[in-house]
């Protein structure tokens, strides 16, 4: 992938529009999560030490066009401060005069944030009026929102074509990372793809299963693909009306020559709740007053056994309902391997969306994989195959 990065930005005394992913989970008036906030200090440190004036722009909630108190960033600010353990300025716009005003005072190092870009509708709408007011601002621009990079909006598309643009180290490392894992990877490449319903994945699923060695099926996706080759399925979720979906993509896999590995034996019971009895049972006796919640141990082993044999792991989506014990068991267990994998230098993982990166913190594993992507739909239609809007601004000549 050809993009220039901040490597080419000779940033002093520049004004630096960086776009931000600052839509972080809050609960009470906090924030409860902060690793976004994390991920993106380095890029913002390193360009005001380099003596940019760096000018944080971004998204947060659904105002959809209006101004709605509660979905402002100013409370950011405090925790933007804290975690680069410098000021930082406020500006109550983030286009127009007050924004200017804001600009207009900063010196060499200094940071400033703007308000939420939604509170206009310019900005969803890729409005070329907000991306040339955006460009005013700055002489530059930085994209570090690879969670945002899915959507062509104002600040993520439209202003890149008017400013010279840079991938932040945080755009940088995720674009990296998902090249890894399919754009150039080391084979053998096993895909884990997991969650409820095959409905939301099937150009996840199709893409995967043309571009991978061996595509694991989990979850309770994995119930429809079972149902579909004539397994009863008992009271397990499944959906019924994509039975002749699941037999495409299994044949489609197999003109691909990547191997599909289903479950061969599952965990049951009679009652979707926390310890309820379990029976661990082959894909043929699921019975009739029971849903199967999690894959059993057979099926964990001819994961670790494909897992021992790949070079690369792309992983997105739960083997089982890992939010209620004990049907986290599979996932964690699988989790542990290829975190030991990846340690020994054995394999290259790569982790996404919501339910996967929930899964492997629950697993205790998150901080020993090669890299876990917070981007939730952006990862997800990359992993589709689809071209993301602002990482192709980038890319742009």
């Amino acid at each position: 992938m050809s993009y220039r990065t901040i490597d080419a930005l000779d940033a002093k005394g520049k004004r630096v529009l960086l776009r931000a992913d600052l839509n972080v989970p809050v609960k009470d008036g906090r924030i409860t999560d902060r690793t976004r906030i994390e991920r993106l200090c380095p890029t913002i440190a390193e360009l005001a030490n380099a003596g940019a004036r760096v000018i944080l722009c971004s998204h947060f909630d659904r105002p959809k066009g209006k101004r709605v108190p509660e979905m402002s960033l100013r409370p950011l600010v405090e925790a933007l401060s804290a975690a680069l353990r410098r000021p930082v300025a406020w500006a109550d716009d983030c286009i127009g005069p007050e924004a200017e005003a804001a600009v207009a005072k900063l010196q060499d190092g200094d940071i400033l944030l703007l308000e939420n870009t939604r509170y206009h509708a310019g900005e969803e709408k890729n409005d070329p009026a907000m991306a040339a007011a955006l460009a005013k601002l700055a002489d530059a621009y930085v994209n570090d929102a690879f969670s945002a990079a899915h959507r062509a909006h104002a600040s993520t598309e439209g202003v890149a074509h008017l400013l010279p643009a840079y991938a932040g180290r945080l755009m940088e490392a995720e674009l990296k990372a998902l090249d890894a894992a399919l754009g150039n990877p080391s084979r053998p490449v096993v895909a884990i793809v997991g969650g409820a319903k095959v409905s939301t994945k099937l150009d996840l699923l199709g893409n995967l299963s043309k571009k991978v060695d061996v595509l694991v099926i989990g979850g309770a996706m994995a119930n429809t693909f079972l149902a579909a080759q004539g397994h009863a399925m008992g009271r397990s979720l499944q959906e019924a009306e994509l039975h002749d979906t699941a037999r495409a993509i299994l044949e489609n896999a197999k003109a691909s020559n990547c191997e599909i590995l289903l479950p061969a034996d599952l965990v049951v019971a009679e009652r979707f709740e926390p310890n309820p009895p379990t029976r661990t049972v082959g894909v043929d006796a699921v019975p009739a007053d029971s849903m199967a919640l999690d894959v059993g141990p057979e099926t964990e082993q001819a994961i670790e056994a494909r897992l021992r044999g790949a070079s690369t792991l792309v992983w997105n989506g739960p083997l089982g309902a890992f939010e209620t014990p004990p049907f986290d068991t599979a996932t964690v267990g699988v989790a542990e391997i290829v975190a030991a994998l990846t340690q020994s230098g054995a394999l290259k993982s790569i982790g996404g969306g919501g339910d996967t990166v929930a899964a492997l913190r629950h697993a205790g594993v998150a901080d020993r994989m090669t890299y876990i992507s917070t981007a939730g739909g952006a990862f997800l239609e990359w992993l589709e195959g689809k071209t993301l809007p602002g990482v192709a601004a980038l890319t742009a000549s």
